[in-house]
């Protein structure tokens, strides 16, 4: 009589769980560094000119960046509201957030990129500032867009929030060797042989 085929080694089930979920916190601490760049970059100088001020003479007039580029402060709350959808969904919902999150990162990348010019500026106004903002908010883009991105792609493999505690009529089951099936079937009770 054979023996019953031993199941995986304790051993090699771990690395398989632990290379399951990282793409799945690479791709959350990417939308929650996403999003803390572009709330950052919103609170940044994006705008800076000198304007008339009357009495008080030449001023600097400056506008930040929740001001000027207002779509950054919602795109970040979006990158950080999706942090918590891709831990929380899993298949074609999590394809379907991670599309928006790429989107989104995309949009962030274009304002970063398009709202005014990277040279030309006056002496004595925060240059520094003023790119180091706009470069916050492309690199912002770029991570939450790569975040969703990593979604769509491990959507399957990476696992989601409460799975373990699924119903058990609900968990797909995967293919087993025949002479497996017929050991759990005559440890169940059950007459592998009878047809059904």
């Amino acid at each position: 009589m054979s023996e019953a085929p031993k199941s995986e080694a304790p051993e090699t089930a771990a690395p398989a769980a632990k290379k399951a979920k990282r793409p799945l916190w690479i791709a959350v601490v990417g939308l929650l560094l996403g999003a803390v760049a572009l709330w950052g970059s919103s609170q940044l100088v994006w705008f800076a000119e000198f304007r008339d001020g009357g009495v008080r003479g030449t001023i600097v007039y400056t506008e930040i960046g929740s001001t000027r580029a207002i779509a950054l402060i919602p795109l970040a709350l979006l990158a950080l509201a999706g942090t918590a959808g891709l831990i929380a969904t899993g298949g074609w919902p999590r394809r379907v957030l991670g599309v928006v999150l790429a989107v989104a990162g995309a949009a962030a990348v274009w304002i970063g990129v398009a709202d005014g010019p990277f040279t030309g500026f006056a002496d004595g106004l925060p240059v520094a500032q003023m790119l180091g903002a706009r470069g916050l908010a492309i690199l912002g883009g770029i991570l939450v867009a790569a975040g969703g991105l990593a979604a769509i792609k491990g959507a399957g493999r990476m696992p989601r929030l409460g799975a373990k505690y699924s119903a058990p009529g609900a968990k797909k089951r995967a293919a087993k060797d025949p002479e497996t099936e017929l050991w759990e079937a005559l440890s169940e009770g059950e007459d592998p042989t009878a047809t059904r």
